[in-house]
C-alpha cells in the first residue's frame, strides 16, 4: 500500500511572494508543498471574507497550513473554515495580545490609517518596515522576495493585523518563533517553539532547520 502524501500549503507574510519558500525542502513521497499568493483584497473587505475566498484555492483534504507573518494571521483565519490536519504559524502571533505595545498604540488611535502606503514603492521603506532594521545589508535579497506594492493591499493589510481581534488562540496550533524576531518580540509571545538567533525571515535564513523539524513536528499531530 503506498503511502499517504501529506499536502503542505504554505502562506508567505505581508506583501512577499513565495519565493521566500524556495528552499524548503520536505521529504519527497511523504510530503508535497503548495505555494499560496497574496491577492488584491476588495474594497473594504473583512479579513474573515478575505480569508474565505483564500480557502478556495485548497485543493485537498486534511492539510497542513503554514503561514509566516501577516501570512501567519490569515491561515488562522482560513482555518475557521477548513478541516486541517495542522496549524503552523511561524515569526507570527496568536492573539491581538502578542501584537507589541506600538502596534495596539497604533491600533487605538487609529494611526495605521495615516500610514504612507505610497512611499511603499520604495522597496527600501517597506523592506524595513516588514523585516526590521537588517534591510540594508540584503536590500537585494528582499527585492526578491518583496513583490507586491499595491497601495490598496498594503493599506488593507497593515489595518488588518493592527486590528486584529483574536481574543484566544486557536487550539492546537503550533507556534514557531524567533527569539531575534524585531517585528514581533519575542517577549511579547507564549507557548512557541523558540529558535535560537532566529530573526523575523528565519523562513528564509534558517531554512535548514525546518527542513529538518517540520516532518517531526508535522508527523506528531
Amino acid at each position: 500500500m503506498s503511502q499517504e502524501v501529506i499536502h503542505v500549503y504554505l502562506m508567505p507574510g505581508m506583501a512577499a511572494n513565495p519565493r521566500i519558500f524556495e528552499h524548503l525542502k520536505l521529504p519527497e513521497g511523504q510530503f508535497e508543498l503548495h505555494w499560496l499568493e497574496w491577492m488584491i483584497p476588495i474594497e473594504n473587505e473583512l479579513l474573515s471574507d478575505y480569508a474565505f475566498r483564500m480557502t478556495k484555492k485548497i485543493e485537498h483534504e486534511n492539510i497542513v497550513l503554514l503561514g509566516v507573518s501577516f501570512g501567519g494571521v490569515l491561515v488562522q483565519e482560513m482555518s475557521k473554515y477548513l478541516k486541517l490536519r495542522q496549524l503552523i504559524i511561524v515569526s507570527s502571533i496568536k492573539s491581538m495580545h502578542e501584537l507589541p505595545k506600538h502596534m495596539l498604540l497604533a491600533k487605538k488611535v487609529k494611526a495605521y490609517k495615516l500610514f504612507p502606503t505610497q512611499l511603499t514603492y520604495n522597496v527600501d521603506f517597506f523592506a524595513k518596515y516588514a523585516f526590521g532594521t537588517n534591510i540594508k545589508k540584503r536590500l537585494d535579497l528582499y527585492k526578491k522576495y518583496l513583490s507586491i506594492n499595491d497601495s490598496k493591499y498594503l493599506s488593507w493589510a497593515i489595518k488588518q493585523i493592527v486590528c486584529w481581534n483574536q481574543d484566544v488562540p486557536i487550539k492546537g496550533i503550533v507556534h514557531i518563533h524567533g527569539d531575534n524576531d524585531s517585528v514581533f518580540p519575542i517577549k511579547n509571545i507564549k507557548d512557541c517553539i523558540s529558535i535560537e538567533g532566529g530573526s523575523h525571515i528565519m523562513i528564509i535564513n534558517k531554512y535548514r532547520w525546518f527542513n529538518k523539524n517540520l516532518p517531526e513536528i508535522i508527523l506528531k499531530s
